[in-house]
């Protein structure tokens, strides 16, 4: 389960941020997993609440957005939105698409408290 290694990159992130800007809790934690990221987001969910305890971390919300695969269709000279890697084009049925959104992985935003 590589989610267990996401979150832990995840909490580094927060806790240096936490020392460089001064906040010592995250009241809430809001997430980009896009659909072709290979990221299960229940899992990634799980693994941070898991870590969380004894860390700026612990008690904070985590939201999850998962947006929509899109991909560049060579055939179609188009993007079309598509729900796993490997699917073929919905509009042709062909299979040279490249990949150009929903495989990001990355912090949005968070709530913080300073004191």
């Amino acid at each position: 389960m590589h989610e267990a290694s996401l979150a832990g990159g995840i909490l580094k992130l927060v806790e240096d941020n936490a020392r460089r800007e001064g906040f010592v809790r995250v009241t809430s934690l809001r997430l980009e997993a896009g659909q072709l990221a290979g990221v299960e987001p229940r899992a990634l969910r799980f693994a941070l609440e898991a870590l969380a305890p004894g860390t700026c971390l612990q008690g904070a919300v985590f939201e999850i957005d998962e947006p929509p695969g899109q991909a560049w269709c060579m055939h179609c000279c188009g993007t079309v939105s598509i729900a796993q890697r490997g699917a073929a084009c919905p509009g042709c049925g062909g299979y040279q698409l490249q990949p150009v959104g929903g495989t990001e992985l990355r912090v949005v935003d968070m709530l913080v408290e300073d004191v």
